[in-house]
């Protein structure tokens, strides 16, 4: 079993790819797993560069495959000024906790959003270095809603999928069943083949 050290604290970001790189030999470890941790200031220009920037920063003290990611927020009908892009959790220079980015941007649906929902997409931005070779990759979800009146769930780590809503299911993130996904045909098997060939060389 070959292990991969996803340079992030989000044990619900991880969630996202560990069973599928299980199913394939991998076992995916995170900084919480490990004694050193080290704060990485962020300071790209994109998620591919913020991700390249962690990666880079744990293969310098870890003997494992690193992965890292970013991602950004693009939000239609929201001023220049407050487009969240890289800083989704940091506003006004401050970072967010989970209730308080579920109230921020589901202020910003009532403020701009046509009867208060914004049309939205991310963007993310993969890094992995292994055996000293660094690969990225890049790709973006389809469109869906913010809007103004949250779910009554929530995702710890993921606060905004309390306040997103799928376009196709016109369900909160946060009530899509695995059943869901695969009738809408959502799955990210090519970021899982983009690890695996990044560590198979």
């Amino acid at each position: 079993m070959k292990k991969i050290l996803f340079a992030t604290g989000n044990e619900s970001k991880a969630k996202r790819f560990k069973k599928q790189l299980l199913e394939n030999n991998i076992e995916l470890i995170t900084i919480n797993d490990i004694e050193q941790k080290i704060d990485v200031a962020e300071n790209g220009k994109d998620a591919i560069e913020n991700a390249l920037i962690k990666a880079r920063a744990y293969a310098n003290i870890s003997k494992f495959p690193i992965l890292a990611m970013d991602d950004n927020l693009y939000i239609d009908n929201v001023p220049a000024d407050k487009q969240p892009g890289m800083f989704v959790r940091r506003v006004n220079g401050k970072r967010l906790s989970d209730e308080e980015m579920i109230e921020y941007y589901s202020n910003l649906a009532r403020v701009y959003g046509d009867d208060g929902r914004l049309t939205c997409r991310w963007v993310y931005g993969m890094a992995l270095i292994c055996n000293g070779v660094e690969k990225t990759y890049t790709w973006s979800k389809e469109d869906f809603y913010i809007v103004d009146k949250p779910s009554n769930k929530i995702n710890p780590g993921y606060p905004l999928n309390s306040i997103s809503i799928n376009k196709k299911l016109n369900k909160y993130f946060t009530d899509i069943t695995d059943d869901d996904r695969k009738s809408l045909k959502e799955d990210e098997s090519h970021v899982i083949e983009f690890i695996i060939n990044g560590i198979n060389g």
